[in-house]
């Protein structure tokens, strides 16, 4: 590990702690050449990658940023901290990974991240479903919203941080 203060490549490990489920380690480092301290993250990688089955056949890698990006696309200037929608996209990978080896279809993967952005938001939700679902008109747009406002929510998932 190179200091970001001397770029010296010779430290020690002060402290170690596990957070997020322990798949993220947290080490606080003290460089031995300049004696600055600073603090490294440390993520698992899974072993066997996950493929995304994309609407068209083709398979790519599966990328928690994507996710994340169009959680970001869908929440815009909504007052939603961005620790709920890194939150989030963490939980729908740590699902798909419990619950999938090799390939995940991205319908599912939408699916998953609609329903927690419905708890989470609802304009965000109508932002990413309209994409998911490519509505081409205003009707179907307004039935969807319609359909959606009928359905009880979850108030214990309606947890928001700002």
């Amino acid at each position: 590990m190179n200091c970001p203060f001397c770029s010296a490549n010779n430290d020690k490990v002060i402290d170690s702690r596990e957070s997020d489920g322990a798949r993220i380690i947290r080490r606080r480092r003290e460089c031995l050449n300049c004696h600055r301290r600073f603090t490294t993250y440390e993520r698992f990688e899974q072993s066997a990658r996950l493929a995304v089955v994309k609407r068209d056949g083709t398979r790519v890698p599966f990328s928690r940023e994507n996710i994340l990006a169009g959680v970001l696309a869908a929440c815009g200037k909504r007052p939603i901290a961005q620790e709920a929608k890194e939150r989030l996209a963490e939980e729908v990978e740590e699902e798909l990974h419990r619950e999938f080896d090799r390939e995940v279809p991205s319908q599912l993967i939408g699916e998953r991240v609609m329903a927690k952005l419905r708890d989470l938001d609802e304009v965000a939700y109508i932002r990413f479903a309209s994409e998911y679902y490519e509505f081409k008109t205003a009707g179907e747009l307004r039935r969807h919203v319609e359909e959606m406002a009928s359905r009880p929510r979850d108030v214990k998932q309606q947890q928001r941080l700002f």
